[in-house]
C-alpha cells in the first residue's frame, strides 16, 4: 500500500478544530528548511512551546509538532523567513480556517502595527503566501502567474476556483450532482463530489451501497443513504468527535530469521475507517498528535531506507550550488533594475511625446469623445477614422488602434530627433491630453519605486551570498585542520572545472551549421534530436519530409501546438527501432506542451500524447476538412499528463558554441550558463532581453555571448506569449 504523503480535505477539516485551541499563542520566530518546510515557533500561556509546521513540497502537511520531532534551526534565514520574523514576531495567533473544501489553510496573526495572514496551499505544487490586512501578497515561497489566478508580491491574493463541499451540500444538490454523472457511484463521489478515492470508498461502505453501482441504477434510497453517511462524517468533524488512527503495514524482513521487519506507517485518519479494518493501527488522543507522529515516522523510515537526512554526517555541503544560486538571483535582480530604468524612461518619453504633439492628440481625443457623447458606436468611430486617414487627415492617420471594450485609442507619434522613429501611445479617450500624460508620468514613478525595492533586495541577497561564502571558508578551514586539506583540494578542482567557461577572458567560437536549426529543436538529455514546427508550413514539412518510421510523433491536447518529432536518427541515416527511455519521452512531451497554446494562455502545465508515425495521416474522414499543418491521428495514443510548462535557454561552449533552449533537464548540464522560464507577464522579446543580460553578466568574455547568444537568437527558443524567469 502506498504511504500517504498529503493531507486530505477531510483531514484538514479535523485539524482546524484542534489547531484553533492554540489561539492566543505568541509568535517567537519563523524558520524555513529546504524552501518548502516552514516552522513557526510559538509560546502558549498554558502549553508552553508550540511548533507549527507547514510543509508544501513532496510531503504536504500542517500541524503542531512535538518539539522532540523538530530539527535544529537551519543557518542564516532566507528572505522569506526574515520577512515573516519582521512582520510576525510577537504577534498573536488568531485562528485558522480551511478555505471551503479545498486543501488550503488560512492562518491569521494579529499585531498592533499590522495583521498578517498566511495561506498554506497543500495541493498541486504547494505554496505558502503571506498577505497584509488588505489581502495583498507580501511574499510567497513560489510566484504563480496563471490565466486563472496570480500569487505574486504586490498583487491581491486569488484563491483557486471554488469546489463543491460534499459534507454540507443539501440532499437536493447532492442528488442533482450524482444523477448528472455517467459513471458509477464511487467514481462520482471521488471526482464530482471531491471526496477522493479513499473516502469515496469509505462512504459507500458505511452506506451499504456497492461501489461499482452505475449511477443510472442507483435507487433514491441508496442516494439518501450515501448523503446520510456524509452528514454523519460532517457532524463528527464539526463537533471534534474524533478517534484518530495511525495505520501500519508489515514489511518483509531481511530474510535472515524469517521474521518480518518493523511495520511502516501508511495512513493517518481522524477516525477509524472500514476500508482499513484489515490493517493494524495505533490510537491517539488528538488528531494533531496522530498527524505529527505519522509524518515523523514517515521521515524516519525514508532515512532508514537509505535517503540521507539533510544534516547527515560530515559530507561536504554543496556551497557552490548555493553560491551560484545567490549569484543568479543577483544577476536577475540587476536585469530587473535595468529593465525598470528602461521602462520608466519609456513612459516619460511617451508623456513628453503627448505634449510635443498636443494639438494632434487633442484633436483625436476630442473627435472620439464627441462621437461617444452622440452615442456613436465604437465600430463606426473606427470606420470614420479609417476613412479620414484615407483622405489624408493627419489626426486620423495617427490612429492605429481603437478598443471599444477598454474605451481607448492608440496613436503612433513621431519621435523627436533625426532617427525618424515612431512610438505608439494608448490613450484613454474619455480624458484630455494632460490627464493621459499624467498617467504615464505616474506609471514611470511607480516603476522607479519598484527599482528602489529591487536595489534593496540586491543588498539583502549580497548579504546572503557573503554569509554562504563565510560558511564555506569556515568549513574548509575546519576540514584542513582535521584532514590535511585533501577534501578542499578536490572541491576547489571541481569548482574550477565547472566555472572555467565563465571565467575565461576569451572563448573561441565554433559555430555549427546544422540542418534542423531553422525549426524549433533541442537534444534530449540522452542525446536524441527533437524538432518542432514554428508554423503550419513547417508542421507539414516535418511530417512529410523528416519523419521516419522509427521516430515518435508528439502533440498537445490543447489546440495550437506544434508538430513535435522525436528522431531516432538523422535525415539521411538509416534507423533501427529505438527503445526510448521514459525521461527522453517526457522531455519531448514537455517540449510540445511548452511551445503550445498552454504557455500562451498562462497555464502552468498541460497534457500531450505520443503516437507512431504510421498513425499520422493527411487523409480526413469523408466530408471532413484538414487545415494546413494539421493531421488526422488514428489508433491508440500514449498520454503524458500534467507536464510542466518550463523552458531553459542557455549558452553552450563545447563541443560547439551556440545558444540552446528546451526542457530544463536537457539544457542545464549541456549549457555553461542558463536561465529557466515559466509562463508569465513579460513579452517574448522582453524576456529574451532579460535572459541575454543575465547570461552576459555571468561570462567574463561578454563579447562571446553577444556573438553566439544575442537576444534575437535566444528569442527563437522562447515560446510565444508571456514569460517569467524562474528563481
Amino acid at each position: 500500500m502506498d504511504q500517504k504523503r498529503e493531507l486530505s480535505s477531510i483531514d484538514l477539516a479535523a485539524l482546524v478544530t484542534e489547531l484553533n485551541r492554540y489561539e492566543g499563542a505568541k509568535v517567537d520566530k519563523a524558520y524555513l528548511y529546504d524552501d518548502d518546510l516552514l516552522r513557526l515557533k510559538l509560546r502558549d500561556f498554558d502549553r508552553g512551546r508550540v511548533e507549527l509546521m507547514i510543509e508544501v513540497g513532496d510531503v504536504k502537511r500542517a500541524h503542531a509538532a512535538d518539539p522532540a520531532h523538530v530539527a535544529d534551526a537551519p543557518g542564516r534565514p532566507p528572505n522569506f523567513a526574515k520577512m515573516l520574523r519582521n512582520r510576525m514576531s510577537g504577534a498573536d495567533f488568531a485562528g485558522v480556517e480551511q478555505y471551503e473544501f479545498d486543501r488550503i489553510l488560512t492562518f491569521e496573526f494579529e499585531r498592533e502595527d499590522g495583521n498578517t495572514t498566511l495561506v498554506a496551499e497543500l495541493f498541486g505544487q504547494g505554496n505558502v503566501a503571506a498577505l497584509d490586512e488588505t489581502g495583498e501578497v507580501i511574499g510567497a515561497l513560489s510566484t504563480v502567474r496563471l490565466k486563472s489566478r496570480t500569487v505574486a508580491p504586490g498583487s491581491q491574493y486569488e484563491y483557486p476556483a471554488s469546489r463543491l463541499n460534499p459534507l454540507d451540500v443539501s440532499y437536493g444538490g447532492f442528488e442533482r450532482h450524482m444523477r448528472e454523472s455517467d459513471s458509477d457511484v464511487v467514481r462520482t463521489l471521488a471526482t464530482q463530489l471531491n471526496l477522493g478515492g479513499l473516502y469515496a470508498e469509505e462512504v459507500c461502505t458505511r452506506a451499504g451501497v456497492p461501489k461499482e453501482t452505475p449511477i443510472e441504477e442507483a435507487t433514491d434510497d441508496q442516494l439518501r443513504a450515501l448523503h446520510d453517511a456524509l452528514a454523519r462524517i460532517d457532524e463528527r468533524l464539526r463537533s471534534g468527535d474524533v478517534d484518530p488512527r495511525v495505520y501500519e503495514e508489515s514489511v518483509e524482513g531481511d530474510g535472515t530469521d524469517g521474521d518480518g521487519g518493523e511495520p511502516r506507517v501508511v495512513d493517518v485518519t481522524p477516525f477509524p475507517l472500514a476500508e482499513h479494518e484489515d490493517l493494524p493501527s495505533v490510537g491517539f488522543d488528538s488528531f494533531n498528535d496522530a498527524v505529527d507522529e505519522y509524518f515523523h515516522r514517515l521521515g524516519s523510515e525514508a532515512t532508514d531506507d537509505g535517503e540521507a537526512p539533510a544534516d547527515a554526517g560530515s559530507s561536504r555541503p554543496d556551497f557552490e550550488e548555493e553560491i551560484a544560486k545567490q549569484e543568479r538571483i543577483i544577476e536577475q535582480q540587476k536585469g530587473a533594475i535595468e529593465g525598470f530604468e528602461e521602462q520608466a524612461q519609456a513612459e516619460r518619453e511617451r508623456a513628453e511625446l503627448l505634449y510635443a504633439n498636443y494639438d494632434l492628440v487633442d484633436e483625436v481625443i476630442s473627435t472620439v469623445r464627441e462621437a461617444r457623447e452622440n452615442e456613436v458606436p465604437w465600430d463606426e468611430i473606427e470606420a470614420t477614422l479609417d476613412a479620414g486617414a484615407e483622405r489624408g487627415i493627419e489626426a486620423a492617420q495617427a490612429v492605429v488602434g481603437v478598443d471599444g471594450g477598454e474605451g481607448t485609442v492608440t496613436v503612433e507619434l513621431d519621435e523627436e530627433g533625426d532617427d525618424g522613429g515612431t512610438t505608439r501611445v494608448e490613450l484613454d479617450a474619455s480624458e484630455g491630453v494632460e490627464v493621459n500624460a499624467d498617467r504615464l508620468y505616474r506609471e514611470a514613478k511607480r516603476v522607479e519605486e519598484k527599482k528602489a525595492g529591487a536595489k534593496e533586495a540586491i543588498e539583502s541577497t549580497r548579504e546572503e551570498l557573503e554569509a554562504v561564502k563565510e560558511r564555506k571558508r569556515e568549513w574548509e578551514e575546519q576540514q584542513a585542520a582535521d584532514e590535511g586539506g585533501d577534501a578542499d583540494d578536490e572541491g576547489d578542482a571541481d569548482e574550477e572545472y565547472e566555472t572555467d567557461w565563465l571565467s575565461r577572458s576569451s572563448i573561441p567560437i565554433r559555430s555549427p551549421d546544422d540542418w534542423f536549426e531553422r525549426f524549433r529543436w533541442f537534444r534530449t538529455s540522452t542525446g536524441y534530436l527533437v524538432i518542432g514546427g514554428r508554423n503550419a508550413d513547417q508542421n507539414e514539412e516535418l511530417v512529410k519530409k523528416y519523419m521516419s518510421k522509427h521516430d515518435r510523433f508528439f502533440h498537445t491536447q490543447a489546440h495550437g501546438g506544434p508538430v513535435t518529432i522525436l528522431k531516432a536518427s538523422g535525415p539521411s541515416e538509416s534507423a533501427d527501432p529505438v527503445d526510448f527511455s521514459e525521461e527522453t519521452l517526457r522531455e519531448a512531451a514537455q517540449f510540445a506542451v511548452s511551445y503550445s497554446s498552454d504557455w500562451k494562455d498562462g497555464r502552468g502545465a498541460g497534457d500531450a500524447y505520443m503516437v507512431e508515425p504510421d498513425q499520422v495521416s493527411k487523409t480526413p474522414e469523408s466530408g471532413e476538412y484538414i487545415e494546413k499543418g494539421s493531421f488526422v491521428i488514428r489508433g491508440d495514443r500514449t498520454y503524458f499528463e500534467d507536464v510542466p510548462c518550463r523552458i531553459a535557454v542557455g549558452v553552450q561552449c563545447e563541443p560547439v558554441t551556440r545558444a540552446i533552449g528546451g526542457p530544463p533537464s536537457a539544457i542545464v548540464d549541456r549549457a555553461a550558463a542558463h536561465v529557466t522560464f515559466e509562463p508569465g507577464m513579460y513579452a517574448q522579446n522582453d524576456a529574451a532581453m532579460m535572459a541575454y543580460r543575465t547570461l552576459k553578466e555571468r561570462f567574463a568574455d561578454q563579447s562571446f555571448v553577444r556573438k553566439v547568444a544575442s537576444a534575437d537568437r535566444l528569442q527563437e527558443f522562447l515560446p510565444p506569449g508571456g514569460s517569467d524567469i524562474v528563481d
